[in-house]
């Protein structure tokens, strides 16, 4: 599933810009780092479960972030539905 991140040209990077994008219906996929803190994470999980989006987790934020293709962990990360 990471691969699909890695090759997808439509990704959001960053849990505020993720909420954002799942609020408005735009993302077909969510991925979060299991080693996120959760106080940031979680308003993201709750929105997905409203939402009915199921989370890919991810083993960590440097994983995440490296399937994103940046220097930095990532905390969560989507694949837009454009």
């Amino acid at each position: 599933m990471l691969d699909k991140l890695k090759k997808s040209p439509n990704k959001i990077i960053g849990t505020k810009q993720t909420l954002k994008a799942v609020d408005k219906g735009q993302v077909s996929v969510v991925f979060i780092a299991q080693d996120a803190d959760e106080h940031v994470v979680l308003p993201l999980k709750e929105l997905c479960l409203k939402k009915g989006i199921e989370p890919v987790y991810v083993s960590t934020m440097k994983e995440l972030g490296e399937a994103c293709g940046i220097q930095v962990g990532a905390a969560s990360a989507a694949i837009l539905n454009l």
